[in-house]
């Protein structure tokens, strides 16, 4: 590494922009083979540089979150559960109930695939960068006891 190599690298660690720092050789190189301008290399810098922090947006959403697994609803079988209207479901996809502040409810006999449409619906809606949280109904239920009777709260012992 020369040592210009080595200063737009402490930039980059100073800047914040580690996809920048990590592909900066690559793009570089490619800029050279493919006879770049300076323009078109600096917008497949900052373009690495977003997709990665968009990666990241994306895996810290999913992780707290809080999904026992992850279902896609690209997988959910509507055949077998023939209970969920797909309409429906592909409408929920576009999360404009997000932007409208409603609610959705998944109602059902056990075993026809709520769970695995919530979890789908909420992990599309972090893929988009939607904050969300899975909870279940029966650790909702509990969390509500606890903070009723004041178990969470050490003053009322």
């Amino acid at each position: 590494m020369n040592l210009q190599d080595e200063r737009i690298q402490v930039a980059c660690e100073a800047l914040a922009l580690g996809a920048v720092a990590d592909s900066y050789p690559q793009l570089a190189q490619q800029a050279v083979d493919e006879d770049l301008s300076y323009v078109d290399f600096l917008e497949r810098c900052l373009k690495a540089e977003q997709e990665e922090r968009r990666r990241r947006s994306q895996a810290m959403l999913t992780k707290f979150a809080g999904f026992p697994a992850i279902k896609l609803l690209d997988d959910y079988d509507f055949k077998f559960a023939a209970g969920a209207p797909k309409k429906t479901v592909q409408t929920l996809q576009s999360m404009a109930f997000v932007e409208r502040k409603e609610n959705v409810i998944f109602l059902g006999p056990s075993g026809v695939g709520k769970t695995h449409l919530a979890i789908g619906l909420g992990y599309l809606a972090t893929q988009s960068g939607i904050k969300v949280r899975f909870v279940t109904a029966a650790d909702l239920v509990m969390q509500l006891e606890r903070t009723h009777t004041g178990a969470e709260h050490p003053d009322h012992r």
